[in-house]
């Protein structure tokens, strides 16, 4: 197990906040000796917490073909049936994950295999926690077919504090399980749909880790 890094994604926000941090405690040198003291604490809090949500740990990816890792940690908050007309075109099993703002945010693909389906949305900001923000909320859908001809369908989702997607991947690429893809920022929402003979492997309110978790096992 490696390091913890930090994302790229991460580094014009974090650069951002440093900035920030150094010009307000510039200008608190000249205030009251205790009002410059909690500004000067509060921009290192700041600057900590910035660096500590765009940390991007390595993983030891759980090995396996015919699994479908977690792409996000989180918690996993609905596995429902619903019909996907989008990708999978048929009834599917979802799989809800919600990241909090204490959650590592870089995302990871759940299987190998061609990405044949990408469209982004722009959209609303409700709470990722909302089921109404899988169709509602800006997001990333994204269709991979695993070797077996199964297709996998999964999208980021914007929560109320997360207002950007990032993924630096494209339609026609050949993917590998558990690679790093893009991240969401500041607190967002992952859903997964597995077509129906699919075996789930998780329930709800279990903690999910990108990479290592096993959402559903291919049995096809």
């Amino acid at each position: 197990m490696g390091k913890d890094m930090l994302a790229r994604e991460g580094y014009s926000n974090i650069f951002a906040a440093v900035l920030f941090a150094l010009l307000a405690s510039l200008g608190a040198y000249f205030l009251n000796h205790w009002i410059s003291n909690i500004i000067y604490g509060a921009m290192a809090l700041l600057v900590l917490f910035m660096l500590y949500f765009f940390r991007d740990p390595d993983r030891d990816i759980t090995p396996g073909d015919n699994l479908v890792l977690s792409p996000a940690d989180g918690n996993i908050v609905l596995v429902k049936n619903v019909e996907e007309e989008k990708y999978i075109k048929g009834m599917a099993i979802q799989i809800s994950i919600f990241l909090s703002p204490l959650d590592v945010h870089v995302n990871r693909l759940p299987v190998g295999g061609q990405l044949e389906y990408l469209e982004y949305h722009p959209g609303a900001y409700l709470m990722a926690w909302d089921d109404r923000a899988s169709e509602m909320n800006e997001r990333a859908d994204f269709g991979i077919r695993h070797k077996s001809g199964m297709k996998i369908f999964f999208r980021q989702i914007t929560g109320f504090l997360a207002r950007r997607i990032v993924y630096h991947i494209q339609k026609g690429d050949q993917l590998a399980a558990g690679e790093r893809f893009g991240m969401m920022k500041f607190g967002s929402r992952m859903d997964i749909l597995v077509p129906v003979d699919a075996e789930i492997n998780v329930s709800e309110g279990e903690k999910a880790v990108a990479g290592k978790t096993i959402l559903a096992t291919i049995t096809s």
